[in-house]
């Protein structure tokens, strides 16, 4: 039998090389491949290949990649790299063997914290323009051949030219894996989950260099740095989307309470104007009968101080109502919320905020009228800034405190406070909270 007449057998669970393939000096299977069963021939004549068309039953020796090989034969080199590296993708999701990737955004977040800025911007276009800069300095570092660090000296079957092409191929094979996993990481990304991207990143460079290893191959650390200033501009940029539309929410819903309030300033102005014309009437007419009555010139009185005072908080946008509010069946116990309104009733944005957005009603605690509402409501919120629920988003307005705490700051700021409310009434929720099913009620 000639050796031009042997054909390589692979083992259940190799890929199929293409016909007269012979693996190159130093040439061993994949780590991840099943093991040969006992006895396999990896090495058949071509008509023992084409009359039995498997294995046989009984071989008489197993031979070993290191035998002899036939001469080789090129044609399908490259179709039989393909195939070795038809998984790639896959693998490179994975750690190296003992290691563990936390791929769980919720536990990353938390682990985390706060989300910080790799890369401090104004605007969301700012971002924008340096993505568009880094996409790029990418497409420029491919082109220029630096993506990928590779061995100009591996050989095939004692070629340098073929070792080289054969290395290029390779390389071409592992920075597609590598930059199909840095778009996929770009595309899952979601506010604050940077860190488990850049953790796939990671992981995707190092099963790289693991694979090519043999070649000296893996992804560059100028192309890297690159990827990673991507996905981090890309994170930072939905962080400040997400900041701008929220202050845009919230300016909206600022712009509305004014108007509201306004209206019912200007309602308010036209009711007192009313009223005060009907008692300038009244005492007209009793003066011309040669009467008076003091009671409606104590009325005209009143009128007048409040109209005064409507013409004062409509030109001082900083005047309004400072309320401290709970729900407990919402948010627990020790838990308020520390609020600035400029309504005429302010109980009317209170009855707002406990609509069907949580399910019971809040209980107010105390209802503070001040000319600098604004300055109160701030300072209030600093004194208790290293107790708010919410870490992320400053601009929340609960805080871990007890109504006792915040009226004893209060009585700091303005002295007397003329009532307070220590214990919320909670009267939905103590209804509600006996008929709960059992897994339903609290632990």
């Amino acid at each position: 039998m000639t050796d031009s007449a042997m054909q390589f057998n692979p083992p259940p669970g190799w890929p199929k090389p293409p016909a007269g393939w012979v693996p190159p000096a130093g040439w061993k299977p994949d780590p991840s491949w099943p093991d040969p069963p006992e006895g396999w021939q990896l090495w058949l004549s071509a008509s023992t290949e084409e009359t039995s068309g498997s294995q046989p039953s009984a071989p008489t020796a197993s031979v070993s990649l290191s035998a002899e090989l036939p001469p080789p034969v090129q044609d399908g080199r490259l179709a039989f790299l393909e195939a070795e590296n038809a998984s790639l993708r896959e693998r490179l999701r994975e750690a190296d063997a003992g290691e563990y990737v936390e791929l769980s955004d919720a536990r990353v977040l938390q682990d985390v914290g706060i989300y910080r800025y790799h890369h401090p911007l104004e605007s969301a276009a700012a971002y924008q323009d340096a993505l568009a800069g880094i996409e790029s300095r990418v497409a420029e570092t491919v082109k220029a051949g630096r993506a990928i660090v590779k061995s100009e000296l591996f050989t095939f079957n004692n070629s340098l030219a073929q070792g080289r092409r054969m290395t290029d191929d390779l390389a071409k094979l592992m920075l597609r894996a590598y930059n199909a996993e840095a778009d996929s990481s770009i595309r899952a990304l979601r506010v604050g989950n940077v860190v488990t991207a850049k953790r796939r990143l990671d992981a995707s460079r190092t099963a790289i260099a693991k694979l090519g290893a043999l070649m000296e191959m893996r992804i560059s650390d100028e192309f890297h740095e690159l990827r990673v200033e991507e996905i981090e501009l890309t994170a930072d940029w939905l962080m400040k989307k997400q900041e701008e539309r929220e202050a845009e929410r919230e300016e909206r819903a600022r712009l509305r309470e004014e108007k509201k309030v306004e209206r019912e300033l200007a309602e308010e102005r036209a009711r007192l104007d009313k009223e005060r014309q009907h008692l300038l009437n009244t005492l007209h007419t009793l003066e011309e009968q040669g009467q008076s009555d003091e009671t409606l010139l104590a009325r005209l009185a009143a009128v007048d101080g409040a109209i005064a005072q409507n013409d004062f908080r409509a030109a001082n946008i900083r005047a309004g109502y400072v309320y401290v509010i709970s729900n407990q069946g919402a948010f627990g116990e020790n838990v308020v919320k520390i609020g600035l309104t400029r309504r005429l009733e302010p109980r009317d944005r209170i009855a707002e905020l406990g609509g069907a957005s949580v399910p019971f009603r809040f209980d107010t605690h105390a209802l503070f009228f001040s000319e600098d509402a604004v300055t109160l409501e701030s300072e209030l919120h600093r004194h208790f800034a290293d107790r708010a629920l919410n870490r992320a988003n400053a601009r929340k307005e609960f805080f871990f405190a007890t109504p006792t705490e915040v009226r004893d700051v209060l009585r700091e700021k303005v002295g007397n406070i003329l009532e307070f409310n220590e214990t919320g009434e909670a009267t939905e929720f103590r209804q509600s909270v006996g008929l709960w099913p059992q897994d339903g009620r609290r632990p």
